[in-house]
C-alpha cells in the first residue's frame, strides 16, 4: 500500500468522490472481501462489489488475494494508498495566478503544488525515507514580513553554503509562512 495516491485523472476523481465509495475505501484499509465490507456497512456484498469494481478500475484499490468460500471464489481487496490527494494539475490554475514576489500568495500556492507533486512521487517501497518536517508558530508585528524574510533568507543561504555540496542525496527544502486563521487554537 502506498502512503499517498495522487489523483491525476478525472476518471479516478469520479470513481472516488462518491460518499459510499469513500466509506468502502475506508473499509479496505486492510485486506477484506466484499462480504466483510458489506457486513460492516450494512450493505449487500453485490452492492459493495459494484463500488469496489469502480475503485479497482480506477486504480484506487486492488485485488490482493482470492479465497474459496462455500465453493465460490471470493476476492479480497485493499485500498491502494493510505491517503488520496487530488492533484492540482487535475483542474489546473484557472486564469493567471498573480505571483508578484516571494511574499505573495501566488508564490506560496505554486510552491505547495510543487511539494504535493514531489511527495506523491516518492517511492513507498523505501522503508525509511529520509524526510524532515518542522512546524511552528511565530508572531510578526505588522510590517515585519520583509525583515523576517531577509533574516530567513540569510539563515537558509548559510545552511545551503555549509551543507549544499555537489555530492550526496538531493533534498528539496520548502519553507512556507502564512497567516493562521485562528491564532489562539
Amino acid at each position: 500500500m502506498k502512503e499517498i495516491f495522487c489523483i491525476e485523472r478525472f476518471e479516478q476523481a469520479e470513481a472516488l468522490l462518491k460518499p459510499q465509495r469513500v466509506e468502502v475505501l475506508r473499509q479496505l484499509a486492510r485486506p477484506r472481501s466484499c462480504t466483510e465490507v458489506g457486513t460492516a456497512l450494512g450493505q449487500s456484498p453485490q452492492r459493495v462489489y459494484y463500488h469496489v469494481k469502480k475503485l479497482v478500475d480506477a486504480g484506487l484499490a486492488a485485488q490482493v488475494d482470492e479465497r474459496r468460500v462455500r465453493g465460490i471464489h471470493e476476492g479480497v481487496y485493499q485500498a491502494s494508498a493510505q491517503s488520496y490527494w487530488l492533484s492540482p494539475r487535475l483542474v489546473g490554475t484557472i486564469g493567471r495566478r498573480r505571483v508578484r514576489d516571494e511574499l505573495s500568495l501566488g508564490y506560496l500556492l505554486n510552491l505547495l503544488e510543487d511539494v504535493q507533486t514531489d511527495l506523491a512521487a516518492l517511492d513507498p517501497a523505501i522503508d525509511e525515507l529520509a524526510t524532515l518536517a518542522v512546524s511552528g508558530e511565530i508572531r510578526l508585528p505588522a510590517g515585519n514580513r520583509g525583515e523576517f524574510l531577509d533574516d530567513l533568507r540569510t539563515t537558509l543561504q548559510d545552511l545551503f553554503a555549509r551543507h549544499g555540496g555537489a555530492e550526496g542525496d538531493a533534498f528539496r527544502l520548502a519553507v512556507a509562512c502564512y497567516p493562521k486563521e485562528n491564532p489562539d487554537e
